[in-house]
């Protein structure tokens, strides 16, 4: 069980985190230049500022938007944005020079996106450039409920990583998906992160050690991952207030990773699966909680909590398998170490008490 000084170290780290750089990720400036058919830029602009916005937006709109009346004068400017985004109403007909326009679409240096609004295809045939076909995003009913979060998606998948936090921060509607990705990808790290230190674990004698290392990474994890929910939501970027929020949140998930030390220590080797799968599953509903409490200010009750929780543990348990298979597929394919270089792995599989060798894990139980 963690004692109260377990916590007391824990949050000893979070207060010296250097957050200042992920600070100054959601402060960058984004422009986002949209050019198109009045009824399409009509859609595209409210739904991307379409969501919940229980924090003023931070900033003015990265939208430019620009009619294609107006977009021949301002060409010049639209190479110097971030993202190039071309909304067009298949309702309507395209000039013969705009559809020519759709042919060097493909020699921008820029990212680019084609927002496609009530129909499937431009008029003209303007999609026959493979590289036009893979960027664009057609919804033919902007009403429909899934309609922002499919542009949302589309919309992150061409912009360069690095912005997507500045622009969930000044676009409600980029953040549900913006959220949505971001708790995968810290779940991820998490679990891959459990199974590389798992193996040391094993061993009685430096088994300490690496419990407190394994604690203190995986938490420093999950508080960057509800830092970063905050300053998408646009929450003031208070580090230590925003961690205050979602403090009891973070205390449940050390003690999910507790639980899971303890299969390791019961079953060794055998434990790693469950091990990695609640690594994974304590920072998906670290994540998910605190998405909820910033999106609208709701704290998720017991019931809530226990059904995220059987979900994100199905969700770990698929995860932790496939992370386990790939790392034995790595292993497979590594080249032999040198016979008077033995692989670390391999040192630690001779210290083993139990002789059960490192890399022949039981395959996962469903």
């Amino acid at each position: 069980m963690p004692k109260w000084s377990d916590f007391g170290g824990v949050w000893t780290t979070l207060r010296e985190l250097d957050v200042n750089s992920i600070r100054d990720e959601a402060e960058r400036p984004v422009m986002i230049n949209c050019v198109g058919h009045d009824t399409a830029l009509d859609e595209l602009g409210r739904l991307l500022h379409q969501g919940h916005e229980r924090y003023p937006v931070d900033g003015p709109s990265p939208l430019e938007l620009i009619p294609l009346s107006r977009a021949a004068g301002r060409a010049g400017g639209l190479a110097q944005g971030d993202l190039l985004i071309l909304a067009i109403d298949a309702r309507a007909a395209l000039a013969p020079t705009e559809l020519a326009a759709f042919g060097q679409l493909d020699a921008l240096t820029i990212p680019f996106l084609l927002f496609l609004v009530h129909g499937d295809r431009p008029q003209g045939g303007a999609l026959s450039s493979p590289i036009v076909r893979a960027r664009t995003i057609a919804i033919a009913d902007p009403a429909a409920l899934d309609a922002a979060d499919r542009l949302a998606a589309a919309v992150l998948a061409r912009l360069p990583s690095e912005l997507h936090l500045a622009a969930a921060r000044r676009l409600p509607g980029l953040r549900a998906a913006f959220a949505r990705d971001l708790i995968g990808s810290v779940a991820f790290s998490n679990a891959t992160y459990s199974l590389a230190s798992g193996l040391p674990e094993q061993i009685p004698v430096i088994n300490v050690p690496f419990a407190a290392a394994d604690i203190l990474v995986l938490t420093k994890n999950q508080a960057l991952l509800v830092y970063r929910l905050a300053l998408a939501y646009g929450a003031p970027p208070d580090f230590q207030a925003r961690i205050r929020e979602v403090l009891p949140v973070v205390g449940g998930a050390f003690l999910w990773r507790q639980a899971a030390r303890s299969l390791i220590g019961l079953i060794p080797i055998w434990g790693l699966l469950p091990k990695v799968a609640v690594a994974y599953a304590g920072t998906y509903t670290t994540g998910v909680a605190a998405w909820r409490w910033y999106e609208s200010g709701d704290l998720v009750s017991t019931d809530q909590l226990k059904r995220i929780s059987n979900e994100a543990i199905a969700i770990g348990r698929k995860r932790a398998a496939e992370i386990i298979d790939r790392a034995r597929s790595l292993r497979g394919a590594a080249d032999p170490a040198p016979d008077d270089r033995p692989r670390l792995a391999e040192r630690i599989r001779r210290l083993n008490p139990f002789g059960r060798k490192a890399d022949k894990l039981p395959p996962p139980k469903e």
